[in-house]
């Protein structure tokens, strides 16, 4: 099992840092702050000395242009960070493909085209790994985009990211804006969305083995066959990651985020257990899709531009169940 992160590999050409962005004294919006990335952008803007802009989704909602154009009109942000998405897990990527791909087109579609009209300085969207097809070479290079089919259990949210990428590319050599594109890989943290059915592996795994340890159950099912090997970022991690881009890159190139080390899902498994305190063992259910057999993403053009990760997996996970097990003891979420 690996945990720690490993130097990657040169990709075949890294972009130059640009001249500093910064964010002191400016507006900033982060869209999507109620997420799990989001929440973390903000408490890491808060050391940014610049003014954080944030609304609702009750109040603004991002697939209408109308909405998003007033909304813009009316704040004048500076900056934007574009966390705000339709996701989640293997399931629910399989269920919800039509709201999965128009959700995330539209809300990419009218941020950015709003953000160009009313003059905003610098714009980061956020995508994932899930970008690059199934089988494509690991670790996984930014020059890997779009030389293979994608996995289909998440291909209608990779599109969509895709899609982001070159939007940002298109509004950059058409207009000159300053829009950037970064993909994280596997996000997880304090805020998550824990549900069995419909949220990502980590929060579904954990909230699995503590159900188990509080019920004295001998085995926890593990879908699939445990074997597929993901790649996972804390989540003030992207953030740091994700304002570190903001202020020293600028370029056509999506740039990855991650950790450049992978785990089996077996494996990671296996250490939330040791976190949470379960014994007990595994039972795997082979009629659940694996989905790609790898994920891990090639970071040495972030490295390059001065980013490193700083959380080991073990202590992401412990920061995240013990705001999991808060979460329920306040009732805040249902276990």
């Amino acid at each position: 099992m690996s945990s720690a992160p490993t130097a990657p590999s040169a990709p075949a050409s890294v972009p130059s840092a640009a001249p500093r962005y910064r964010l002191q004294g400016k507006r900033v919006w982060v869209a999507g702050h109620r997420g799990l990335v989001g929440s973390a952008l903000v408490r890491r803007l808060a050391g940014e000395d610049c003014e954080i802009l944030s609304v609702g989704r009750e109040r603004v909602d991002l697939r209408r242009q109308e909405a998003v154009e007033r909304w813009l009109a009316d704040t004048k942000p500076h900056a934007i960070f574009l966390a705000a998405a339709t996701v989640g897990g293997i399931a629910a990527n399989d269920v919800r493909p039509a709201e999965f791909l128009y959700d995330n087109l539209m809300i990419q579609s009218n941020v950015l085209s709003a953000a160009h009209a009313n003059g905003v300085e610098k714009l980061l969207v956020l995508g994932s790994t899930c970008i690059y097809p199934k089988h494509a070479p690991q670790p996984m290079r930014e020059e890997d985009l779009m030389t293979g089919p994608l996995e289909p259990t998440n291909q209608w949210y990779g599109l969509a990211k895709i899609a982001g990428i070159r939007l940002c590319q298109a509004y950059r050599r058409q207009y000159g804006a300053d829009f950037i594109a970064a993909m994280p890989s596997n996000l997880y943290g304090p805020g998550d969305f824990f549900d069995l059915e419909q949220s990502h592996v980590i929060p579904a795994l954990m909230a699995k083995i503590h159900a188990a340890k509080l019920a004295g159950q001998t085995e926890v099912e593990i879908w699939g066959s445990g074997r597929p090997r993901r790649e996972f970022l804390y989540s003030d991690d992207a953030a740091d990651a994700l304002v570190h881009l903001m202020g020293v890159y600028s370029g056509e190139a999506h740039v990855n985020v991650g950790t450049g080390a992978d785990v089996s899902i077996l494996d990671l498994a296996t250490l939330i257990a040791e976190v949470v305190g379960y014994g007990g063992g595994w039972r795997f259910d082979r009629g659940k899709p694996d989905g790609t057999p790898v994920k891990c993403s090639d970071i040495g053009r972030l490295t390059a531009l001065g980013w490193a990760p700083k959380t080991s997996l073990k202590d992401g996970l412990a920061e995240t169940y013990g705001w999991y097990r808060e979460a329920l003891a306040a009732n805040r979420i249902r276990a």
